[in-house]
C-alpha cells in the first residue's frame, strides 16, 4: 500500500514562495509518476503539475513559470516549489502517485485526477494580498 504525506504550507505574502513535499512510502517511488494537485473552497480539483518516472515534467499553465516539480528518488520524495505565489493559489494542495500494476515505469504525465491511485491528505497553502 503506498502512502503519501504532504508537508510545507502555511501562510505567505503575494510575491513569496513555498517548498511543499510529498514523501511516499510503500513502494518502488522511481517507477511512480507523481502529481500535485489543488482545491480551493467551493471550486474542483485543479491539475497543478506532474512528473514522470523520468523526471519529465508538466505545468498547468497558471503555474508556468513559477511553480517547479521535481523529484528526489533517494528520499522517496517529490517537491513544488512554487514562487511569485499570487492570492488566486491559496488552497489545499494534494500529492498523488500514479502506480502501474505490473510495478513498471510510468511513462505518462497525466493531468487528470483520475489517473493517479494514491492520494495524500492534502496541505494548506494561503496567500494574503
Amino acid at each position: 500500500q503506498v502512502q503519501l504525506v504532504e508537508s510545507g504550507g502555511g501562510l505567505v505574502q503575494a510575491g513569496g514562495s513555498l517548498r511543499l513535499s510529498c514523501a511516499a512510502s510503500g513502494g518502488p517511488f522511481s517507477s511512480y509518476a507523481m502529481g500535485w494537485f489543488r482545491q480551493a473552497p467551493g471550486k474542483e480539483r485543479e491539475f497543478v503539475a506532474a512528473i514522470n518516472s523520468i523526471a519529465a515534467t508538466y505545468n498547468a499553465d497558471s503555474v508556468k513559470g513559477r511553480f517547479t516539480i521535481i523529484r528526489d528518488n533517494a528520499k522517496n520524495t517529490v517537491y513544488l516549489q512554487m514562487n511569485s505565489l499570487k492570492p488566486e493559489d491559496t488552497a489545499v494542495y494534494y500529492c498523488a502517485a500514479r502506480v502501474n500494476v505490473a510495478g513498471t515505469p510510468s511513462f505518462a504525465i497525466p493531468s487528470f485526477a483520475n489517473a493517479y491511485n494514491y492520494w495524500g491528505q492534502g496541505t494548506q497553502v494561503t496567500v494574503s494580498s
